[in-house]
């Protein structure tokens, strides 16, 4: 499964899954304060730097509708086709 950066890029404060951080379209992690420094834009593509979407329990009921499907899918992304 894929996870959340659990670290911000610019000063390596540990972000839990809850605490808000903002991310780019590629997807680096920064925290509240250095995305204030780089004025809200990522320093490594000059994206716009957003609100980092919160994780929920929506995986579990994910699972309960298609259990197959996400059993297939860990197969392929632990590499066992």
């Amino acid at each position: 499964m894929l996870r959340m950066r659990p670290r911000c890029m610019g000063c390596t404060q540990e972000l839990a899954r809850d605490d808000l951080a903002f991310i780019c379209s590629y997807e680096c992690t920064w925290c509240p304060p250095c995305a204030r420094g780089f004025a809200e834009v990522c320093p490594n593509c000059r994206g716009e730097l957003v609100a980092r979407p919160r994780r929920t329990n929506g995986a579990a009921v994910i699972v309960s509708r298609f259990p197959d499907r996400m059993r297939r899918f860990a197969r392929r992304a632990a590499g066992r086709v």
